[in-house]
């Protein structure tokens, strides 16, 4: 009964795909130097994170039920140990958790500051952030996205959840955001927009984009809030809302058809 359900459920396809078709696979040793990176700024859709990480091995299953609960390392927004940590102040933090989030517009400013520094070692390494649409109303991204521009970080994707949704409204009536596809070209990156909830589509946006060069890449992700799950579809009342025990039951039958579906092929 704690947790954000809308976002979390509309980036699960990116998720997917970002973990088991594009990323290597460092769930045995998730601090390798050899690592691609994950910033997630909207910290809140962390539900969907820890999901993706327990599926692709990074902790146990049964963990994922000690979210937001006391000394849980699944906290409500995701924490991250900082360099010179002990190994004992390292164990309690969640393999897989690049970053602490929660205060909305840092995220971008943490990737481009990271990815910087990857570029100026001549590292290979890429750096994937995730972010709302919501968040971009903070002015700190714009100047994150000019530096990025300024200095061609090639190997920063900024990925946006393009729901149109925040917490207390839809984002074109409390701060319209109008053409993010325009404002972020005008800013220099290499913008792809696409259906954030198909699976095709998806992998052809992150295929495109790793062929740009000297241009940090924006993918632009229009995607459907509470994806999977009918009575909170592009509803913005189920950013942070949590469901009854009639809605979950509801929920989990719905999903649960998905995945039926397809295990049995079908599109």
């Amino acid at each position: 009964k704690s947790g954000h359900t809308g976002g979390s459920l509309g980036m699960t396809d990116i998720f997917t795909v970002l973990y088991f078709d594009i990323m290597k696979d460092f769930s045995k040793n998730s601090q390798s130097k050899d690592r691609d990176f994950v910033i997630l700024s909207n910290g809140h859709i962390c539900p969907v994170l820890y999901a993706t990480l327990s599926q692709r091995g990074y902790f146990k299953r049964e963990e994922l039920f000690t979210l937001r609960k006391i000394n849980s390392r699944l906290q409500g927004h995701p924490h991250a140990i900082g360099i010179g940590a002990s190994k004992k102040e390292r164990a309690k933090m969640l393999p897989g958790v690049e970053n602490s989030g929660g205060p909305l517009g840092q995220g971008i400013s943490q990737a481009v500051g990271l990815a910087a520094s990857l570029k100026r070692d001549s590292k290979k390494n890429r750096v994937y952030c995730f972010t709302g649409d919501g968040e971009l109303q903070e002015g700190q991204c714009y100047e994150a996205i000019l530096f990025a521009s300024k200095e061609r970080l090639d190997n920063l994707f900024v990925i946006v959840d393009r729901n149109k949704i925040q917490i207390d409204g839809n984002t074109e009536d409390v701060m319209p955001l109008n053409d993010l596809n325009k404002t972020f070209s005008k800013y220099g990156f290499y913008v792809i927009e696409f259906d954030g909830n198909n699976i095709n589509q998806i992998k052809h946006a992150f295929s495109e984009g790793f062929k740009v060069k000297g241009k940090p890449v924006c993918l632009l992700a229009n995607t459907v809030p509470g994806k999977g799950v009918s009575f909170a579809e592009g509803d913005f009342n189920w950013h942070g809302k949590t469901p009854n025990d009639e809605q979950r039951n509801k929920a989990i039958e719905e999903l649960n058809a998905i995945e039926k579906k397809l295990k049995g092929g079908k599109k």
